[in-house]
């Protein structure tokens, strides 16, 4: 029987199947057809981490998960399922936060541009080589010239300036290779088609603190944050891009504290496939080193997706807690999962695990867990046992409520707009135009302002920092170009970012 210690899963022919805490922070994998039941194997483990003191995030694609937030309604066939497997079925209650990319059904979560990065921001609008390319040139020159990046408004002030201003190509151009207005204009579509997809609600101010993620209630019961990702799921990428984004800002942020005695917080990432389908090498790299580094952050991450070759070799090595559930074998690929599912066991001399895994029943899994010193244990036959809370979704009003009594239901309603280099570049090119309407003598005066002035101010702590002051030369050329071009640029949107983002510094880069 589960104690302090464990997560009881299920229970196999001889013994009950444990996920012990300690090696929890080992990541996992839970794998099964669509309607097998992953879903409930996701919320009992959910639940399981939470009763012991540690916060959960996951994301829910169908509304099911969120009946964990109300009291389980003893269902017979899990009163049965717990006698069966010889345990008491008790209803439950926990503790659940709801989040909302758009707002609607959870607490709004927002990024700024500058913190996704351009490796990031370059998967999302699914941007070429070259064009991810002209993203890092310009994320490089906001970053030196001290221009805050934090919304989907100031990256595209930036292309218009940096797609209209030949002499600010051709400085570009001698430092950091060719910009050209064509791949300029490429990113400035892909950007309108993210805008479309409802991207612009994600980026701004203010952004999510992740230590809101990791609380306890006053029971001790971690907090079960819970992502409504069923509007979110329209925009696969968009879901994809957000996950990966939020499990580097917990790689970055978050310090080492070697193994503990159990998590810090546990990550599931649900439709897994998503983040790995056309994603290019350098990304996989990317995620593969989170992943094996995170867990001495004290963070555990477990993959949930339909086939276990959605994960690629490389991460699937570092996954070693595993629910597998029914998979069918009608086609040639579903053969190969089967296979490639089987020979990830450790075998049991008792059956042939590619065999079983075919003839597995709704709510019934093959587990392997890690044990002891780290090693994996023998593959077992599990029933799995029911969830405390309840199974299934909860109502509007229910949700409503639970958002009322939330402790961030006033931290993140409001948008901050704060300044940033839309409104510092903007206001630039207008002191720029008035001085060419004015005559030599003014326009003198702003170019000095322009070389003389104070810097921009700092931006907060962890969000990103002031830039040294751009070198005279160049302040130069910006304020000359944008008085000559002033017909085509005053109204414009001007503006850049001042950090790169965390995979960005994995790949060859520190975060500011």
């Amino acid at each position: 029987m589960a104690d302090a210690k464990t997560i009881l899963i299920g229970k196999s022919e001889t013994k009950f199947e444990e996920l012990t805490l300690r090696l929890a922070n080992r990541h996992g994998l839970v794998t099964g057809a669509t309607g097998t039941g992953k879903t409930v194997t996701l919320q009992k483990l959910a639940e399981g981490f939470s009763a012991n003191g540690v916060p959960v995030f996951t994301a829910d694609i169908k509304g099911d998960l969120s009946g964990v937030a109300a009291m389980g309604n003893a269902l017979p066939p899990f009163v049965n399922r717990a006698k069966e497997i010889g345990v008491e079925y008790k209803a439950e209650q926990y503790p659940v936060v709801f989040w909302d990319l758009f707002g609607e059904q959870g607490h709004p979560i927002r990024a700024t541009v500058a913190e996704m990065g351009p490796l990031l921001l370059a998967r999302l609008m699914e941007l070429n080589e070259t064009q991810e390319g002209v993203l890092n040139i310009l994320f490089r020159y906001a970053d030196e010239h001290g221009l805050l990046l934090l919304d989907l408004k100031d990256l595209r002030a930036m292309l218009a300036e940096l797609g209209n201003n030949k002499e600010l190509q051709a400085d570009l151009q001698a430092t950091y290779g060719n910009v050209s207005s064509a791949s300029v204009g490429a990113i400035q579509r892909q950007l309108l088609v993210l805008e479309n997809q409802g991207g612009a609600n994600f980026f701004g101010e203010p952004a999510l603190e992740l230590a809101d993620f990791m609380r306890t209630d006053e029971d001790g019961k971690g907090h079960i944050n819970i992502l409504a990702a069923d509007k979110l799921m329209k925009s696969p990428r968009l879901y994809a891009t957000f996950l990966l984004w939020m499990l580097s800002e917990f790689f970055e942020q978050l310090p080492e504290v070697g193994d503990l005695e159990k998590p810090r917080l546990v990550f599931f990432f649900d439709e897994a496939h998503l983040l790995f389908d056309h994603a290019p090498p350098a990304l996989i790299d990317a995620i593969e080193q989170v992943v094996r580094l995170i867990r001495s952050k004290g963070v555990g991450v477990y993959f949930v997706t339909q086939n276990p070759l959605d994960v690629p070799d490389k991460v699937g090595a570092q996954l070693g807690n595993r629910v597998q559930h029914a998979l069918r074998a009608f086609t040639p690929r579903e053969q190969k999962a089967v296979k490639a599912a089987a020979e990830t066991f450790r075998p049991n001399p008792k059956f042939r695990t590619s065999e079983v895994i075919t003839n597995l029943g709704v709510g019934e899994a093959l587990v392997s867990v890690l044990e002891g010193k780290g090693a994996p244990s023998m593959v077992e036959r599990t029933l799995v046992a029911p969830p405390g809370g309840r199974v299934g979704p909860i109502t509007p009003q229910e949700r409503a409520a639970l958002m009322r009594d939330s402790p961030f239901r006033n931290k993140y309603t409001e948008t901050v707009d704060r300044e940033s280099a839309f409104e510092m570049l903007a206001a630039k090119a207008e002191a720029a135009a008035r001085a060419a309407q004015g005559g030599g003598g003014l326009f003198d005066n702003v170019l000095g302002g322009l070389l003389g002035g104070s810097a921009p101010a700092p931006a907060p702590a962890g969000r990103g920092r002031a830039a040294p002051r751009p070198q005279p030369s160049m302040a130069e050329k910006i304020a000359t170009s944008a008085a000559r071009s002033v017909a085509n640029t005053v109204g414009r949107q001007i503006g850049t970012a001042i950090v790169r983002g965390v995979l960005g510094s994995l790949m060859g880069g520190g975060r500011r």
